[in-house]
């Protein structure tokens, strides 16, 4: 937990003129600054920073906060990123949470380790910038592919000479582990020799160099693409402890001034399409980095736009990137959210479309993208002859994993009906077939708790080592350890009942009715409430009954704790102290919460960056001046109340992500056990977390 009084002295000693400079071109405007809004496209200019209370605004799309928030919104990192990495402009050491000592030293030992990579990264990428201006051969090829020296500027472009060991002349040991570390130099694996032995070249030779950034900036790979024919046409950088191919995309960091402007992301397939397309004004594009659309691709997508249209070739090759993309969005398709697929012709792909027929024609297939919906009714269905019982029955057993993946909510309730209809069937009959089916909603009733989406977290490495029994015992998800509750009182842990579906371990069932209380209500045990009195045995008839007191809440039904997600809301309401004990992965299982639950965490989080943590008092006067106050008591399952000093919150806030945890890994567990081909050792690697968290 970093302290507030830290957070507070981090913000009076730095100064967000400078800050936000660094993004944004800013000018002076009296006592302000002025500039174009970072976070939607704007030719006047409508966002000011205020050096005296330090803060910005805009007045065009109401963004607002400190430095740390803009940091957050224009990087896309978390609160505690934002945090250190302030501090570290500041030069101010943030004061370490509770993690032991060695925990403390690996994290900075791994940091300062992924620094210097970056470093290395950037050298080399220096290098291949000069290389570059002095190749005739290189700066012909980008010119006959439409580009100009401006756009290969702003994506750092390069050029890796013809030869064996190119990079010798950029750093001063060619031997240096970190060449081979970065993926810059090959290490050649001889047995037989010693290390320095052992044959080194440049993995890169001969081809344009492409510089992959994170959201910071920093370089953290390269794609190479060779000059003339050749194989392999892209070659990418290794996996490095910096460079993860599933989790980056190619052109995101130059991307996000334009995709906020134009208000939507454009997803292709490769590193040239992305370039082209800047020339031509997409700026928007991204690239996936050789490797199929993952589910961490569409939620960093997310963290940006609201709106994200996939674009393919036409061929079969870019109709199979298509369903892969399809699967990894579905966990992140909602009402709020538009996701569109667009098909090229197949002699084409969106650089070769761009050149050929210009920017308004590329614009119009845009605008013609299929929608997610019936990107699901037309991959089901395909190969599916719908005039018959069987091809309808194929097209429903093909769907029904698509469908279970998306969150529960409107659009999943519509596709239900969509289709039944296709398949010639009442809705009714179809949600009996499908066990996960979503009840009908009584005609005026509310709609039933939705369940948290079956969304993987953000893998990361897991630093222990693996489990005895086999080569699958590595855990699937990487589960902070702040879910695990080791300091949860006894009592806590949280056991799944035998009968209960494991889609809804992230809410109370539907039936139940929600507890008002912070803590939970527990269940009555039923025991006698009075006492027999008899004169001797077997003498029943002259005893007397000597009544206690009478239970008050006898002949009630019985009322079963809140939902997790419901209890997680309002602690977080009720003790803001709490929000700077959530690590990075917590934070995003609970953004990643349906529906309003996941809209009142955003806000909250969003008023803590700007005002800091408060008291009960002054939260309540925010959420009722935002007209938030009826959406805060319903997501939190009741009245909230002034909370009581209670010195267990904390530890009762773990146990209640870890039973949010439970509850993502179980939807999770359930998808794959409905899956056509189930993934076994997916399912079995959840199951042990599963198991191991509920055993705390």
């Amino acid at each position: 937990m970093i302290p507030p009084g830290f957070i507070q002295d981090l913000l009076a000693r730095v100064d967000i003129v400078d800050i936000v400079g660094r993004h944004v071109d800013l000018k002076k405007a009296g006592i302000n600054h002025k500039g174009l809004c970072p976070f939607h496209g704007e030719k006047s200019p409508s966002f000011i920073v205020s050096p005296s209370r330090q803060t910005y605004h805009c007045f065009g799309c109401g963004q607002h906060g400190n430095a740390v928030g803009f940091l957050m919104e224009h990087l896309g990192i978390g609160f505690v990123d934002a945090v250190r990495d302030l501090a570290q402009q500041a030069g101010m050491q943030v004061p370490e949470d509770d993690r032991s000592p060695q925990q403390r030293e690996q994290e900075k030992a791994q940091k300062q380790r992924q620094a210097t990579l970056t470093e290395v990264l950037a050298k080399a990428g220096q290098h291949y910038r000069q290389q570059l201006k002095g190749n005739a051969r290189a700066i012909e090829y980008l010119k006959g592919r439409g580009l100009t020296g401006q756009i290969a500027l702003q994506f750092g472009l390069g050029y890796a000479p013809d030869g064996w060991r190119s990079l010798a002349s950029a750093f001063p040991s060619y031997d240096d582990p970190l060449l081979v570390e970065t993926g810059l130099v090959i290490l050649q694996d001889d047995p037989g020799k010693s290390e320095a032995e052992q044959r080194r070249y440049d993995r890169f030779r001969d081809r344009v160099m492409f510089p992959i950034r994170n959201v910071q900036g920093e370089v953290i790979g390269f794609g190479g693409r060779v000059l003339d024919k050749g194989e392999p046409k892209y070659l990418n950088s290794p996996e490095t402890p910096v460079f993860h191919k599933g989790k980056e995309l190619y052109g995101l960091y130059e991307a996000r001034p334009a995709m906020r402007r134009r208000g939507y992301a454009l997803v292709v397939e490769g590193y040239m399409d992305v370039v082209a397309l800047a020339q031509h004004g997409f700026g928007n594009a991204v690239a996936t980095l050789g490797t199929a659309c993952t589910q961490d691709h569409v939620q960093k997508l997310f963290r940006f736009t609201e709106s994200v249209v996939f674009s393919f070739d036409g061929d079969a090759a870019g109709r199979r990137a298509a369903g892969r993309a399809l699967e990894a969005a579905l966990p992140h398709a909602n009402e709020t959210r538009t996701i569109k697929f667009l098909f090229l012709p197949a002699e084409h792909d969106p650089d070769s479309y761009v050149r050929e027929l210009g920017a308004e024609a590329f614009e119009r297939c845009i605008e013609g993208a299929v929608p997610l919906s019936r990107q699901l009714m037309e991959s089901a269905a395909e190969g599916c002859d719908l005039g018959t019982p069987e091809g309808r029955a194929r097209m429903l057993s093909v769907a029904k994993p698509l469908w279970a993946a998306l969150p529960d909510g409107l659009l999943k309730r519509q596709l239900l009906g969509e289709l039944a209809r296709r398949a010639q069937l009442p809705d009714a009959e179809l949600q009996a077939l499908w066990a996960n089916a979503l009840p009908p909603a009584a005609p005026g009733s509310r709609p039933r708790p939705e369940r948290p989406a079956a969304a993987a977290p953000r893998a990361q490495p897991r630093a222990a080592a693996p489990q005895a029994g086999g080569p699958h015992d590595e855990p699937y998800f990487d589960i902070p350890a702040s879910a695990y509750g080791d300091e949860g009182e006894p009592g806590d842990e949280f056991h799944l009942p035998p009968d209960a579906h494991p889609a809804e371990a992230g809410g109370a069932p539907s039936h139940a009715p929600q507890a008002g209380s912070g803590g939970g209500a527990a269940q009555r045990k039923w025991e006698p409430k009075g006492e027999f009195k008899g004169k001797g045995k077997g003498n029943w008839g002259k005893g007397e009954w000597r009544k206690r007191d009478q239970d008050p809440t006898m002949g009630m039904p019985l009322e079963l704790p809140p939902a997790p997600m419901n209890l997680a809301v309002r602690m977080l309401l009720l003790h803001g102290e709490l929000w700077h004990q959530i690590g990075e992965q917590d934070l995003e299982l609970l953004h990643a919460l349906p529906g309003e639950h996941g809209e009142l965490i955003a806000w909250l989080e969003r008023f803590l960056i700007d005002n800091g943590p408060s008291p009960w008092a002054v939260l309540q006067v925010a959420l009722q001046e935002a007209g938030l106050m009826e959406l805060a008591q319903r997501v939190s399952g009741g009245p909230l109340l002034p909370p009581p000093s209670d010195e267990h919150v904390a530890a009762e806030f773990r146990v209640t992500m870890g039973k949010l945890w439970v509850g993502r890994l179980q939807a999770e567990a359930d998808r794959i056990a409905r899956s056509p081909q189930p993934d076994m050792v997916r399912f079995q690697a959840i199951q042990r977390q599963i198991r191991d968290l509920k055993t705390i």
